[in-house]
């Protein structure tokens, strides 16, 4: 009885969180169609990035590295708008994550790299679920 209640209440949060036009939301625009499997919370998912600030200086790029990112899906390795973004997506796509800076790095920022309350900008590929 106690997993229902707390599904339950996971859902309602879900709902009414959707529902606020003050929470931030990721915004995607997909790139290319992926046929693949949709990831799922506590996946390991292997994707290729660039990471952009919003006036399009890069910061970041696995693509310039070769060498793809893998991290475990839903459980805030990476930053927020990263978990909510490649959860939509599905394996072989490439698309473009708005993500709001409250999803982002928020006031702090990152390294010097990153400003405080910077929305960013990530190009990501879904290479696969590992």
């Amino acid at each position: 009885a106690m997993e229902k209640a707390g599904k339950a209440t996971v859902t309602v949060k879900v709902v009414s969180i959707t529902a606020k036009d003050d929470m931030p939301q990721v915004q995607i625009t997909e790139i290319q169609a992926g046929d693949g499997p949709q990831p799922q919370q506590g996946d390991k998912v292997s994707v290729h990035y660039v990471g952009k600030l919003s006036d399009g200086t890069v910061f970041d790029s696995s693509r310039d590295r070769g060498q793809p990112f893998e991290f475990m899906l839903g459980v805030r390795q990476v930053i927020q708008g990263w978990d909510l973004g490649v959860a939509q997506m599905r394996v072989g796509a490439r698309a473009e994550l708005y993500i709001p800076a409250m999803l982002g790095y928020g006031e702090q920022g990152a390294g010097g790299v990153i400003p405080p309350n910077a929305d960013l900008v990530f190009d990501v590929e879904l290479l696969g679920i590992n």
